[in-house]
């Protein structure tokens, strides 16, 4: 096993003008799951490609351990990759897919053999080691790849999107099992993922990354409770957090009519740039249904209501004075708010419900910068 640190790594591809990747730092404890994670184009898998020494580092370096792997060959530094294609070899069973590397490494037989049956045991695979990979599931491809990574026993597992060909009940339980697997084999693991909930649900630490630029490293929990910026914000969380800018007065964001109290030592980070504006967070289970008459209540007329039997989730428009101004954005998309109600008393399409933020649940940006105050 061994810890993980990008230092400085940059990637920069040609004839482009930005990079790929721009200056990252971070550090993998050892045994540590991290999950890579942001929008297509992020930089996320050329992150993985760097440690996994598939992309050039065109400056900065890569330890592996106390080693610098920078420009060392990927045969060389002791990591095995799960790709989100299984890359298996069609005419082989699957014991043959699991110990070949170790066939190439000129590893005895009979340790192969061991390694294949231990690792068939972890993935309960053993009944299906005489098959070929046409006769298994797209589940079952996967955990041959993974059973090909282990056998190795690698420093680092590298994993690039190794659910996105599943369907989504597999992939929520395949979730589970490679996150359990790595929990019990205790290897360092960096996971790539487009998808948040993967990430909030499989990972020790979270990376967000946009645009080459890591955003914010943390926990789950400090993901979701305290992200950094408004696009981790947006990011983190589904349904994704209502985002709206409110103009500030006397300590108060003003909601159309209603009036939201601010904490004073966030109104004291505002600057000239923020125009006397806040971008205001807040998830929708921050939100209550209240009456017309409570305090800090604003208007949200109903577009629609997504029932999921134990949730319900009220899709609807910010309306009443000033509504356009406030430039709310949502999972659902730009002039959309998202409030989670009661499932068992929803309101209906075209109504109007008030809601407020419950105390303590707001969370405060820039709207220049969009950092978090």
């Amino acid at each position: 096993m061994a810890t993980v640190t990008y230092d400085h790594a940059s990637r920069f591809y040609p004839g482009t003008e930005r990079p790929a990747v721009d200056q990252l730092n971070l550090h993998i404890e050892d045994g540590e799951f991290l999950v890579l994670v942001g929008p297509s184009g992020c930089g996320k898998s050329t992150s993985l490609r760097m440690l996994a020494g598939l992309e050039d580092v065109n400056s900065g370096s890569i330890y592996i351990g106390d080693r610098d792997v920078t420009d060392v060959q990927p045969k060389d530094r002791d990591i095995a990759m799960v790709f989100q294609n299984y890359a298996l070899y069609p005419h082989m069973s699957v014991a043959d897919n699991m110990g070949f590397a170790l066939k190439i490494a000129g590893t005895p037989k009979q340790d192969i053999r061991k390694r294949v049956e231990e690792a068939a045991a972890i993935l309960d695979l053993t009944e299906y080691l005489d098959r070929k990979p046409k006769a298994l599931s797209g589940g079952q491809r996967q955990r041959v790849a993974m059973g090909r990574a282990i056998v190795r026993q690698p420093q680092v597992f590298l994993m690039d999107e190794p659910l996105s060909n599943l369907d989504a009940k597999l992939r929520v339980q395949t979730r589970t099992q490679i996150a359990s697997l790595q929990r019990r084999l205790g290897v360092t693991t960096v996971y790539v993922t487009h998808d948040q909930t993967e990430a909030l649900t499989m990972g020790d630490r979270i990376a967000v990354l946009k645009d080459g630029l890591l955003q914010q490293v943390g926990t789950p929990r400090e993901m979701y409770d305290t992200p950094q910026n408004v696009f981790v914000a947006g990011f983190i969380g589904s349904p994704a957090m209502n985002l709206a800018s409110f103009q500030v007065d006397d300590g108060y964001a003003h909601v159309g009519e209603a009036r939201i109290a601010l904490d004073r030592s966030s109104i004291a980070k505002l600057t000239d740039e923020d125009k006397g504006q806040i971008t205001l967070g807040f998830r929708p289970e921050a939100l209550e249904v209240v009456s017309q008459a409570d305090s800090g209540a604003f208007p949200v007329e109903v577009d629609l209501v997504e029932e999921l039997g134990s949730d319900a989730f009220v899709y609807g428009r910010l309306v009443g004075p000033k509504a356009v101004d406030a430039h709310v954005t949502s999972g659902a998309g730009n002039d959309q708010l998202i409030v989670r109600v009661d499932p068992r008393n929803v309101p209906a399409k075209g109504q109007r419900i008030y809601v407020k933020i419950r105390p303590g649940n707001e969370h405060i940006f820039s709207s220049a910068t969009g950092q978090r105050l």
